[in-house]
């Protein structure tokens, strides 16, 4: 029983709410996609306020509702992908991050909205359409309010495997539509076609667009650009996967991007981001995937080669060389080496050289710390491993840069808490610029048991169709 327990409820680090990572304020066009999300929900407190009639709890109730609406329209347009928006958010990592909190804020505010008893009677307000209509509306949205936190309850416990809660997340469409259409008939301080109403009714359609354009288009039409496998090895724990177009034109992308790939072989159709490992000048796209989860886990045993593969690319505003610091750190942990291999082949001995502290658990047969050793001997990179046992901390910083980082722009990728101790490190030593990527599309709570669950899945089918095998 003990270990059933364990099992569902892991340790109490599993339940650990990361904050947000809150960048110090600089004067940068990162900032103007998170601004507007804040204004437009501030700013619509206004659309409530100075009623005839309507008390403060009122106000409050309809100004809740708004934001929760608001806040799932902005999880729904950050949700599509659309590229030409990372340079207001700091990269598609940020949208995502975005995204995920727009959705979990919109929850409180939508219990908030129902929790408050509004005292409309006497209120001058403005009906949305007649009372029948109003009413049907009300039962839809509280319909889809229970299934709204169904679906959130799912997105949070990282228990059930990707590929189930892909399929669930792709729902949370539907309480919105009714949350919206309840909002738009409901009684409200101004008129639908008042600008107020304008304001509103354009987020809940942008909502309601960026929706089924990320539902149906991206996801069953417009999948990416088409290549093949055409080799694929495996190393311990790591598959390289190199790909070709299957058109004459290559992917055009910047060292430090990374695409979705979305692979035609059975169980494993869903898109998953990775870095691109090569060059920018190399036709042929290759990728480092490490096994490290449920997807992820099956690539050794599926016949790649041939396979095609869409890819979706590219995206993020990663830049592991800044041409306006002389001196260029990366700091690296296992498969997050990935964003900076496409700019070894940038690099030569007459520009800038990084210095790259790269940890792993074992060097022994790495393909990744192979290739970092043949940029250090090409004179390109200066290689600090910390492998075997030997941990990278902040200490080595102090060793490496005993006079401080006040002109380093230092790039980082890997675990979170490497990434969060080594960022705080370079901050507290003066680094100039500090830059990472913590690219996580799902997160939440709980223990990760999704291998696990996945596994005895797959054994259940498995012996389900062969049952002679399985006995």
């Amino acid at each position: 029983m003990n270990r059933v327990l364990t099992f569902f409820l892991g340790r109490r680090s599993d339940w650990h709410l990361t904050a947000p990572r809150i960048s110090a304020p600089t004067l940068s066009l990162h900032w103007l996609g998170p601004l507007a999300m804040v204004v437009s929900v501030i700013a619509s407190w206004f659309a409530f306020t100075g009623t005839a009639g309507l008390d403060q709890a009122s106000t409050f109730s309809m100004w809740f509702g708004a934001s929760s609406i608001l806040l799932m329209a902005w999880s729904f347009i950050l949700a599509l992908r659309v590229s030409f928006l990372e340079r207001f958010w700091g990269g598609l990592d940020s949208m995502y991050r975005g995204h995920r909190w727009a959705g979990a804020l919109a929850i409180p505010a939508m219990f908030m909205h129902t929790s408050i008893e509004p005292a409309v009677k006497g209120a001058q307000l403005i009906a949305g359409a007649n009372a029948n209509v109003a009413d049907a509306a009300e039962e839809l949205a509280e319909t889809g309010e229970l299934m709204l936190y169904g679906l959130i309850g799912i997105s949070l416990l990282r228990l059930i495997p990707y590929r189930w809660w892909k399929w669930t997340h792709k729902l949370f469409g539907i309480p919105f539509a009714f949350a919206s259409w309840h909002f738009y008939t409901a009684q409200k301080p101004y008129d639908n076609a008042s600008g107020w109403g304008m304001w509103f009714a354009g987020f809940m359609l942008a909502g309601l667009i960026a929706w089924i354009a990320r539902v149906v288009v991206r996801d069953a039409v417009a999948q990416g650009s088409s290549y093949t496998v055409v080799d694929a090895q495996h190393v311990g724990s790591l598959t390289r996967i190199e790909l070709a177009p299957d058109g004459r034109s290559s992917l055009d992308f910047d060292p430090g991007q990374f695409a979705f790939l979305r692979f035609g072989a059975k169980g494993m159709r869903e898109p998953h981001p990775f870095s691109i490992a090569s060059g920018p000048s190399s036709k042929n796209l290759t990728f480092y995937i490490r096994h490290l989860g449920d997807w992820s886990d099956r690539l050794p045993d599926t016949d790649l080669l041939g396979t095609t593969v869409r890819v979706e690319a590219p995206y993020g505003e990663f830049t592991p060389i800044s041409r306006h610091h002389t001196d260029t750190v990366w700091i690296a942990g296992g498969v997050g080496i990935t964003p900076f291999l496409a700019s070894l082949d940038e690099l030569t001995t007459a520009n800038v050289r990084p210095t790259v502290l790269y940890a792993c658990k074992t060097d022994d047969g790495d393909p990744l710390v192979e290739l970092l050793r043949i940029a250090d001997e090409e004179g390109k990179i200066r290689l600090h491993l910390y492998t075997n046992g030997s941990r990278l901390t902040p200490d080595a910083l102090d060793d490496l840069f005993p006079h401080g980082m006040s002109d380093c722009h230092v790039a980082l990728c890997g675990p979170a808490g490497l990434v969060k101790d080594m960022a705080s490190a370079s901050n507290e030593r003066g680094a100039r610029s500090v830059e990472t990527e913590d690219f996580d599309i799902r997160q939440g709570f709980g223990p990760d048991r999704s291998r696990e669950i996945d596994a005895a899945t797959r054994k259940v089918i498995e012996a389900r169709s062969n049952p002679v095998t399985a006995h």
